[in-house]
């Protein structure tokens, strides 16, 4: 958090140094819309997600790791990975429906590069806005910055949520 908003900095490296090319902060009452939505979610909870930064079509965040999920040779589960790029995909496409729209996962793949031994940041970007699907790739990085795993997911925006009624 920055002054209260969420803040995305788009920066390229220009001979070995960072220079920042862009600050933007969204609106801050769509921020706390999207918070408080981001909150009500249980998997949020559970993963300790923490939002770091968002802007229109995009969201970053870290899970801090924990060795409750890990896998067979004690590194974060693929599974929890997959997870988190599900989660932050659709946090990403929020920052443009608004947090109220309903959306779901059409398909997703994911390919692991290397394992995941401490806390994971994502990074979710919106590749393209459709009416119907909305295509998200995501980079997941472990706290050395090394990027251990990347994916790409598509959402639906549904007009409704469906009725959980069972018949």
């Amino acid at each position: 958090m920055v002054d209260g908003g969420l803040l995305r900095l788009t920066a390229v490296i220009h001979r070995g140094a960072w220079t920042v090319l862009e600050r933007t902060l969204i609106d801050p009452n769509l921020e706390r819309a999207l918070i408080q939505r981001i909150q009500r979610i249980p998997i949020v909870e559970t993963l300790k997600i923490h939002i770091d930064a968002c802007d229109e079509g995009y969201c970053k965040a870290t899970s801090p790791y924990d060795s409750r999920f890990d896998g067979v040779f004690e590194s974060l589960h693929g599974g929890i990975l997959m997870t988190l790029a599900d989660s932050i995909a659709c946090f990403a496409i929020m920052t443009k429906t608004g947090p109220e729209e309903p959306l779901t996962t059409t398909d997703m793949n994911i390919r692991f590069l290397a394992p995941c031994l401490t806390d994971v940041t994502i990074v979710a970007q919106v590749v393209k806005f459709g009416r119907t699907l909305c295509p998200v790739t995501v980079d997941l990085f472990d706290a050395n910055e090394t990027k251990v795993a990347f994916a790409q997911v598509t959402y639906i925006r549904l007009k409704k949520i469906p009725s959980r009624s069972r018949q």
